[in-house]
């Protein structure tokens, strides 16, 4: 199987240091094979800064991995030190330049699967880029149109999708469409399938309002827009229900009786993504011809370089982009 490929992110941010950790812990987390598209200098200082003792091979394709060795696979995109905590405009460009280089890899079928480093939007920004994230710009590095990428928040005890993602509470209501809720559901029950092995995904559906709209007291979006999706989904062979009350729908029982819970703005998904696996939590695209994970949180530039920073969702994202796609080899 082809490697997986893990663009760095922000180099003064905790993705480059929990890169590093990940690749030190494969054997004993059972990691596949991956290269770090970012800058073999900056890994030199990672490595350096948090005493880990691992040797770093800069290579210059990936099938220059089998040479490496035991090192740590850098493809080597320029030299720039490590400045935790300390972001800047040449940060900035590596990590744009690292993330269409490991998108390209993934997409021209070199790797087997693409992770991706968290990212501060607002410093790239100023150095060319002009997607609302990271997940948009693989999606068009693709030739999959940004709607038709789905973003799905899983851990071991939750998977959720957003139905909007990075939009103000205010505009939620007016952005929501039955068209929208059915396309996006059924992007995700076919990645379900595909991606994740479960045969006939099983799907609930949160209403937008308290009590889901309690018989259009609270709100009417849930009779005039959210039940008709789902009863047409219904209608297609989705086993899907609801409109279930937010708050009832994340609790130990209710989890057990679906795979993936569909919910309407961004909060009401990651919340209880957060508190339930906030240490195992991947951020996983949908829709898109190759695999794209991501750890779901952001470059925590104010814990970056020390110890606190934790491993596991980076461990987590590898892992699943591995699974998924061992699955699409499989199929």
């Amino acid at each position: 199987m082809r490697p997986l490929v893990a663009s760095v992110g922000d180099p003064a941010g905790v993705g480059p240091q929990l890169l590093a950790q990940a690749f030190c812990d494969r054997a004993a987390q059972g990691l596949p094979p991956f290269a770090i598209v970012g800058s073999a200098q900056l890994m030199r200082g990672v490595a350096a800064h948090h005493g880990l003792a691992v040797d770093i091979a800069p290579i210059a394709s990936l099938s220059d991995m089998d040479a490496a060795g035991d090192a740590m696979p850098v493809l080597d995109l320029g030299a720039i030190p490590y400045r935790p905590g300390h972001p800047d405009r040449d940060g900035a460009s590596l990590a744009l330049a690292a993330l269409g280089e490991a998108a390209r890899l993934a997409v021209t079928g070199e790797a087997s699967a693409l992770i991706t480093g968290p990212i501060a939007k607002a410093a790239l920004q100023d150095v060319g880029f002009a997607h609302p994230g990271q997940t948009e710009f693989v999606a068009e590095a693709c030739g999959v149109p940004a709607e038709d990428a789905v973003m799905m928040l899983a851990g071991p005890s939750l998977r959720v999708v957003p139905l909007t993602v990075h939009v103000p509470l205010s505009e939620v209501p007016g952005r929501l469409s039955a068209a929208l809720i059915e396309k996006r559901i059924a992007i995700a029950a076919a990645a379900l399938t595909r991606d994740f092995g479960i045969a006939a995904p099983r799907i609930a559906v949160a209403g937008l309002n308290p009590h889901a709209g309690e018989n259009g007291r609270m709100g009417d979006e849930e009779a005039r827009i959210i039940a008709p999706a789902i009863a047409a989904l219904r209608d297609a062979g989705m086993a899907i229900t609801g409109p279930h009350p937010g708050d009832a729908m994340f609790h130990a029982a209710a989890r057990a009786g679906y795979d993936l819970a569909a919910c309407m703005y961004h909060d009401q998904a990651l919340i209880p993504l957060k508190v339930l696996d906030f240490d195992a939590g991947v951020n996983v695209t949908l829709g898109l011809p190759i695999v794209r994970t991501s750890p779901d949180h952001g470059t925590a530039f104010g814990i970056a370089g020390t110890d606190a920073a934790h491993a596991g969702p980076t461990i987590a994202a590898i892992r699943m982009a591995h699974e998924c796609a061992l699955r699409r080899l499989a199929a």
